[in-house]
């Protein structure tokens, strides 16, 4: 017997499964799909192909009043060991693909789905720069802009020309780039909205070029991040002017362990999973990290994670 208490009954799980057609996971243990590998179940894991069966379901789970997330590749995403007791969102098919709005043009539009790196392979293929930066971070296009994701100093904001949107009623919205407002790892955009597809502007480039600069940030990354180990990339935002990896290591808590979870030896703002962590020894870490930093420095770190659950 599982031990999450859901908030759905029987009669909303069989509603669920029917609008889903087959393409869903109860008690679903989320560690499977998060790239932290460790975390509880969600009660329902629904795999979306379509934006009509997307709109269906979260008109669905907004009647029944039953909480839901995109849960894009899970790169950025902690559930509790107790648990979500809603339903997570994974877009495939239809939502996960790419393509030029005209021929020979420089915009093109990329469903919520799809992964970055898909995205990037395309850019290569089809010779179009601007969004190389992106190159290693394990996400979707949706949650890459939901967070307005970037390294090296860019931002996935500067390449956005508009952005399509299903709200939480399970209407579609468009909006144009100078109609949302980005800031620092967030999109301002109402709760249970989903991004499922995203106009870019990028510019014509040789696609050695493109697959130069990609090749350069991923060797970038393999220098400085602990990519032999699962984690979800950079636990804390970047206070103004300063980087919250050598506040952490400042303080002395470089490779420090909780359980399978450890403040890595290499980046200090990454906690890793080196086998069998809960996220309660995540979160043990989040935590000991914030306090060590606030009581030496009276800066206050802030999750660039989603955590949720019990």
């Amino acid at each position: 017997m599982s031990l999450l208490r859901s908030v759905m009954d029987e009669r909303q799980r069989k509603g669920l499964a029917k609008i889903c057609q087959g393409g869903i996971r109860l008690d679903c243990p989320m560690e499977q799909y998060t790239t932290f590998r460790a975390g509880g179940r969600v009660a329902a894991l629904c795999f979306v192909e379509k934006l009509s069966t997307l709109r269906e379901i979260i008109a669905y789970l907004g009647d029944e009043g039953i909480p839901y997330l995109a849960v894009g590749k899970g790169s950025n995403l902690l559930v509790r060991d107790g648990g979500f007791p809603g339903a997570g969102l994974i877009l495939k098919g239809d939502l996960a693909t790419v393509e030029r709005r005209t021929s020979g043009s420089q915009m093109i539009l990329a469903r919520g789905g799809l992964s970055l790196v898909e995205l990037l392979n395309y850019c290569q293929h089809e010779g179009l720069g601007g969004l190389e930066f992106l190159a290693g971070i394990p996400g979707t296009v949706g949650g890459a802009v939901t967070m307005n994701a970037g390294a090296w100093g860019k931002e996935i904001a500067e390449a956005v020309v508009n952005v399509e949107m299903i709200t939480n009623r399970g209407e579609s919205v468009s909006k144009a780039r100078s109609e949302l407002d980005f800031s620092y790892r967030a999109l301002a955009i109402p709760a249970g909205t989903v991004v499922v597809g995203v106009e870019f502007a990028l510019k014509s480039e040789a696609p050695e070029i493109v697959a130069d600069r990609v090749a350069s940030y991923l060797r970038e990354r393999k220098a400085k991040q602990p990519l032999e180990y699962p984690s979800a990339g950079s636990v804390f935002k970047n206070p103004p002017n300063d980087y919250a990896g050598r506040l952490i290591e400042m303080v002395g808590l470089k490779g420090r362990r909780a359980g399978g979870a450890m403040i890595s030896e290499k980046h200090a703002n990454f906690i890793v999973n080196t086998g069998g962590a809960k996220a309660a020894d995540i979160l043990g870490l989040m935590e000991l990290a914030r306090q060590k930093v606030m009581e030496k420095t009276g800066i206050a770190l802030e999750p660039e994670i989603k955590v949720i659950g019990n």
